[in-house]
């Protein structure tokens, strides 16, 4: 390993441990441990998410996105009592597929809008494994510059059984991080392509990152993701790249073309950047100003978030309902007994289905 190599501190260079003391205070111990036991009340959560406490406002999202109906119950109330602070940010999505560059863009994104003095939010979702349900959430490693700045959080959370490139909850830590004083609220997407459609039903500007010269000229002209985009940014358009991105501009910019004009009265852009060299950066943003601009102007800003709240009022309902049923006692004691039936051929899942919903 080089001199170099060596002076260079990354968030991915293993550090040598600290050894453990020979003994501890008892005292101190059962100190420490009463006091991460110790669950602050609904009203010390709200006072300090909305003076700014990241402690509280983290403690609030992990109420939010537990399944345990306790916890939902407390995490319902803290969230009321957050709306009347809410709504006073831009809300950004970003997607594009695994490898465009997702984390990279987002810290150069993130560094260049805390140097304007805004406080940036960014909610990283991760995929989570079918077979493990587990996920790595290792956004705050790949942003390790942006994650040491004061004006900046990241928050990882696992996608679980949820669609559309989003985690269950991603709403409402929306609504915590807005309480919280961050006026750039930025939703980073699992990334897994043209099926990430509930990420744009809850921000107001969509962002699709893209790469030239690896097949993706050819899928920007298929309608799916592309007809929601604002712009469509095409990252790392550097070093020998960069004849390749001018290009997949121009083709871009000319199937944009083939789109019927979105309600907003807006035309997505087409634009270029290099995450790595934080090049194009300040372009993409002028881009979201002109966007944010142009919609509150014609009112479609507000519009739009008023559907995207009815939009979300029927999702709920959905969900609680689908939740009510699988818990119910009843559900719970024959929904066994009517897979094995099934399993046995002795009735169909439609008849199953129809008996279960019956109860």
């Amino acid at each position: 390993m080089t001199k170099k190599n060596k002076s260079y501190k990354s968030a991915l260079q293993e550090q040598e441990g600290v050894e453990s003391p020979n003994s501890l205070n008892p005292n101190i111990a059962k100190s420490l441990k009463a006091k991460r036991k110790a669950q602050p009340s609904i009203t010390e959560l709200v006072s300090g998410i909305t003076s700014g406490n990241i402690t509280a406002l983290s403690r609030a999202i992990t109420l939010v996105e537990s399944t345990n109906p306790s916890h939902s119950k407390k995490a319902n109330h803290i969230i009321t009592k957050c709306l009347p602070y809410a709504n006073k940010s831009i809300r950004i999505g970003i997607t594009g597929v695994p490898g465009v560059g997702k984390s990279t863009f987002i810290e150069a994104f993130g560094i260049y809008l805390t140097s304007l003095g805004k406080k940036v939010a960014v909610l990283a979702v991760d995929p989570s494994s079918s077979l493990s349900k587990g996920s790595i959430l290792g956004d705050k490693t790949r942003m390790e510059d942006l994650v040491k700045n004061p004006n900046a959080f990241i928050r990882p959370s696992p996608s679980g059984n949820s669609l559309g490139g989003v985690a269950r909850k991603t709403r409402e830590t929306i609504i915590l991080c807005e309480a919280a004083g961050f006026d750039t609220i930025i939703i980073e997407t699992v990334g897994v392509g043209q099926s990430e459609t509930a990420v744009h039903s809850m921000v107001d500007f969509f962002l699709l990152l893209k790469l030239a010269g690896a097949g993706d000229e050819l899928q920007g002209i298929k309608r799916g993701i592309i007809e929601m985009a604002d712009a469509i940014v095409i990252n790392k358009a550097d070093g020998e790249n960069v004849r390749a991105a001018k290009s997949a501009k121009l083709e871009f910019n000319r199937a944009l073309h083939l789109y019927p004009e979105k309600d907003s009265n807006w035309s997505p852009k087409v634009s270029l950047c290099s995450a790595l060299k934080r090049e194009g950066i300040s372009e993409v943003w002028n881009m979201i100003e002109d966007y944010a601009q142009t919609t509150k102007a014609n009112h479609f800003f507000k519009t739009n978030r008023n559907n995207q709240n009815k939009f979300w009022l029927l999702q709920t309902i959905e969900d609680r309902l689908k939740s009510n049923f699988y818990n119910a006692s009843k559900i719970k004691a024959e929904l066994q007994s009517q897979i094995q039936l099934v399993e046995a051929g002795k009735t169909t899942p439609f008849a199953a289905a129809e008996y279960l919903l019956s109860l």
